[in-house]
């Protein structure tokens, strides 16, 4: 009730100040997301679970951004959003008021500061390459990093966006670990290098994050490196990544609870490699979404999984879609990978979702 209370007391505090700005050639907007979905996951030891739930194909939703210009080619600019479960109500992302983002920051000619909780690189270069978009049961999250232990988001963040020259920009995020007495000890680091042009899309996304603590010491560094890629054709669009994970935390499961029942439970990779190829064929209102996914474990474990996915999207209008998509996990040697979506970590093999998302 207090977080309650607190949200709507931030929210309208906001929305007052946009207006009194007004005059200063500022502008603030709200926007948001409601995602809606019925899941039936089937494969867990306890059996199949249907379920009514929210965030399945982009994580539900609201939020405040906006900027000021100061002058001189330079403007400050904020984004405040909060993630929320439509299904009951709750908060999202752990409970935390403004999970999704919270940053400020100063834009010019010479590139833009933030600072805050925001999207690792990494992150972003994975999802640029997911044809499922980070959601929906084919999602790549499912088996490649890009949550957890810090890979979707940093808190205490500094990020440089540098200018986009020929097609090229460059992305570097730092985050200090704040313990006392030991400067690297959990800090993160995260860079990107990106072009753009015509039809091709590429992108290098590398995250290093210190998975020591005030008492833990010398455990290995997780690190992340991705390779992404589209390709947008007349007809369609291609979709490749390959990725690199080496360390601790490199790649978590998902859900760790050993949902498959295993006498032995399965242990997150600490050394892997992660291919994704996919396609998707917009048509009209329509679009067909399918990609291949293979975790590739080099542990003596050898605990690999691959992941076949196919999707489908109808455009009601600009702003409103309904879809559905299924997927499949072949795990070997006992790995324990599920099939989730944008913000549920699954409990199964296999998933078929059919949803309805809005956007304001």
């Amino acid at each position: 009730m207090k977080t309650s209370i607190l949200a709507v007391t931030l929210f309208a505090a906001v929305a007052a100040t946009a207006s009194a700005q007004s005059a200063a050639q500022s502008s603030v907007s709200v926007y948001g997301l409601v995602d809606m979905a019925l899941v039936r996951e089937s494969g867990a030891a306890a059996g199949g679970a249907t379920k009514l739930t929210g965030g399945v194909g982009s994580g539900s939703r609201l939020g405040f951004k906006g900027t000021e210009d100061l002058g001189g080619g330079l403007s400050a600019l904020f984004v405040l959003e909060s993630g929320f479960q439509p299904d009951t109500g709750a908060s999202g992302q752990g409970g935390l008021l403004l999970g999704r983002q919270a940053f400020a920051g100063l834009q010019s000619a010479y590139g833009t500061v933030l600072l805050g909780r925001q999207y690792t690189p990494q992150y972003l270069t994975v999802v640029m390459a997911d044809p499922f978009g980070f959601g929906h049961a084919g999602d790549s999250k499912n088996l490649m990093p890009g949550t957890g232990a810090g890979y979707t988001r940093m808190d205490n963040t500094m990020k440089y966006l540098s200018p986009v020259a020929g097609g090229v920009s460059g992305e570097l995020a730092y985050a200090p670990g704040e313990v006392s007495g030991d400067s690297s000890a959990g800090r993160q680091i995260g860079a990107a290098l990106a072009y753009a042009g015509g039809p091709l899309k590429l992108r290098l996304g590398y995250h290093n994050r210190n998975n020591d603590t005030a008492v833990v010491k010398n455990v290995s560094a997780a690190r992340n490196l991705v390779l992404a890629a589209v390709y947008d054709l007349p007809l369609v669009k291609l979709h490749f990544a390959y990725g690199s994970n080496k360390g601790v935390n490199s790649s978590p499961l998902r859900n760790a609870a050993n949902p498959f029942g295993y006498a032995v439970a399965p242990v997150a990779s600490v050394d892997s490699r992660d291919l994704l190829a996919g396609i998707t064929v917009p048509f009209g209102q329509h679009a067909l979404m399918a990609s291949y996914i293979r975790k590739d474990d080099k542990t003596s474990r050898r605990q690999d999984a691959s992941q076949m996915a196919v999707g489908y999207k109808y455009w009601l209008s600009k702003r409103t879609d309904i879809y559905t998509a299924y997927a499949r996990i072949d795990n070997k040697n006992g790995a324990g990978y599920t099939v989730g979506s944008a913000i549920e970590s699954g409990t199964g093999d296999s998933a078929f979702n059919l949803g309805l998302r809005h956007a304001f």
